[in-house]
Order: C-alpha cells, then structure tokens, then sequence
C-alpha cells in the first residue's frame, strides 16, 4: 500500500519541515539551514544550550527552541544525526563568552558527532560541557540495558535553561544537569509501529499482533518483551514501580511526571495514563508536583507513550516554574 504522508518529496522532506517551522514561528526562532536559532540568542549574556538530534520526532527537538529552553537545536535528516561539524558550527555561534552547555541523547550516532563537536571546540579553545542523557532503563530483567535517551531530555532543556537564565556558571549549570540527568527514569510501552516516511518501511509487525511492547526502543529497537495488551491501570503499575525504584522514590518526595505520546496515542489515553500514575505515586506517598502530558518526542505515527519519572526538590520546582516560550511550550 503507497504511504499516506503529505509530502511533496522524500528527499526534501527535512528541508521543507524546517522551512515550515521558520515561517509559521517567526517570533520565536530563526532557521538557518539545519540550524534551529532562539530569536533572542543575540541578546543572551550568560551561559547558552545546544543540543542536536535527527528529525522525525516533532516536536522534539526544534520545538523546544527559544526563550527558557534551547538557543540552538542542530537538525539531523529523519532520524539520523547531523554531522559533528555542524555541531560545532552551532557551538560557536551559541558561545556568548560564558560558555556553551551541550546535550546529547544517547545514541550511537548522536554520541560520534558529540565526541567530533567536542574534539573541534577544544581545538578551538572553547569552554564547552557535554551532558549525556540516558534515562531508559530495562524492563526485562534478562534483556540488554541499553539506557537510550528518551523524552526525559526535554523537560532537561528548561531546567538547565532557567539556570543559565539566573547567572550561573557553565559549571554549575552542567552540574544541575547531570543531577537532573541522573534523578530520572524512563520506559517505552509500544503498541503499534511506525513507518519511515522517506522509504515507506516498518519498524516492525507489532501492529499486527495482540500484544504491547514494553522497552522497545524510540526507532523499534530490541530491548522490548512483548505482553498481551494490558489496561492503563495495570500498564502504569508494572512500569511504575520500576521507574520509581531506579530513582529512589519514598514517602514524602515530590516527582514529575511525563505521559509522552509517540505520535498516534489520543490524548484521552495519555491522560488516563497521567490519571493512573499519580494515584500509583499517591499511594507510595509520593507527591506529582509538575508534569507534561502529550506529544513531546514521537516516532511519526507509531502508537504507545513513554513515561518518564524524576526525583525533584524544591530547586527543581523553582527553575521548572519559570518563563519558557518556544513553539511547543509557552507558560509564564
């Protein structure tokens, strides 16, 4: 059957997606090429955020660009990452003497051009910090720990964004991100898969079956055991309570909380979901005190959610309740 995607073209499809994203959020981000530029980095005097990734996961990541979130995003074509070069390229144009924080998802390709972005701006004498997230973690207890970064990444960019806003340095901002980094926990439950919209292949046959997917990985990578189809309910209480443990929830901790679609959930499912997972915490007595619920780093129209548990404390809270406006996400 011939894909139906509107599009005009498999080879523009990238290009054409960002000039889209330029013209209908011209207030908020200027796009140069592959690069996804804050409209107010010229006037940023403190540390600035860059991070990179493949296209195909909208909004992730050119939807969380601007004003308390990220200065540059680097666009790779449909789920591949752009090249170190032009990491680097975005490096130097995001320095504004105070230094450069960039994040990186953890995958093969995104982990060879941070490693090349990185070598150049040292070359260059360039005071740049890298932070790797890697929040999956394994539901099979006898399956590879592959620790992926997932949607967890993104409400990563506010936080360290709201603290370079505050004045601090490149150092303690790296710091606030690994610890943020390493408070928080994710796990995929896939149900359908989705397809490649340059070539029209599948992820996978899981579609075809009666089963759900838990620990596959944001392309249809193993790492998954396959289920028979669970309710809301009792998904979020088999995922729930690892995620938890893996970051150390107990009574009287506050947590965040993300129902992340991955492109073809409804948002009643997704906040059912939400529903579930705070009267799973409730009962650890534990408090949801922030949350994103909907579409925020998805696999084109494949069906399932991530969820995403972190540990916060009241800095967490204070850096998360400030001004953020990008073409995803205004509040304040």
């Amino acid at each position: 059957m011939k894909m139906k995607k509107f599009m005009n073209g498999p080879e523009t499809v990238t290009d054409e997606e960002l000039t889209g994203l330029g013209l209908a959020f011209s207030d908020i981000v200027d796009v140069e090429g592959h690069l996804v530029i804050n409209r107010k980095l010229a006037e940023a005097d403190r540390v600035t955020v860059v991070t990179y990734g493949g296209s195909g996961h909208e909004p992730a990541q050119a939807g969380f660009v601007g004003e308390g979130a990220l200065d540059i995003q680097v666009v790779g074509d449909i789920f591949a990452a752009p090249s170190g070069k032009l990491v680097f390229e975005a490096l130097k144009r995001a320095d504004k003497g105070h230094g450069v924080l960039l994040l990186t998802l953890n995958y093969a390709g995104d982990q060879l051009a941070g490693k090349q972005a990185m070598k150049l701006a040292e070359k260059a004498g360039m005071n740049v910090r890298q932070v790797v997230t890697d929040e999956e973690i394994k539901y099979d207890p006898n399956g590879e720990d592959n620790k992926r970064g997932l949607a967890g990444a993104v409400p990563l960019y506010h936080i360290a964004a709201a603290a370079a806003a505050e004045g601090k340095t490149l150092d303690e901002v790296a710091e606030i991100a690994e610890r943020y980094a390493k408070n928080m926990a994710s796990i995929t439950v896939k149900v359908t898969d989705a397809t490649h919209p340059q070539t029209g292949a599948s992820f996978g046959d899981l579609g075809e079956t009666d089963f759900m997917e838990i620990g596959a990985g944001q392309h249809g990578e193993g790492g998954g055991v396959r289920v028979p189809m669970m309710s809301a309910r009792e998904t979020v209480a088999a995922i729930g309570k690892p995620l938890s443990e893996k970051v150390g929830l107990t009574k009287g901790d506050k947590a965040f909380v993300m129902i992340n679609g991955c492109g073809a959930t409804t948002m009643m499912e997704m906040l059912i979901l939400y529903k579930d997972a705070v009267e799973f915490l409730k009962g650890l007595g534990v408090e949801v005190v922030a949350n994103m619920v909907g579409e925020v780093l998805t696999v084109q129209e494949a069906a399932g959610f991530q969820m995403n548990i972190a540990k916060w404390d009241d800095q967490t809270l204070r850096l998360w309740n400030t001004r953020i406006h990008t073409p995803a996400l205004t509040r304040g």
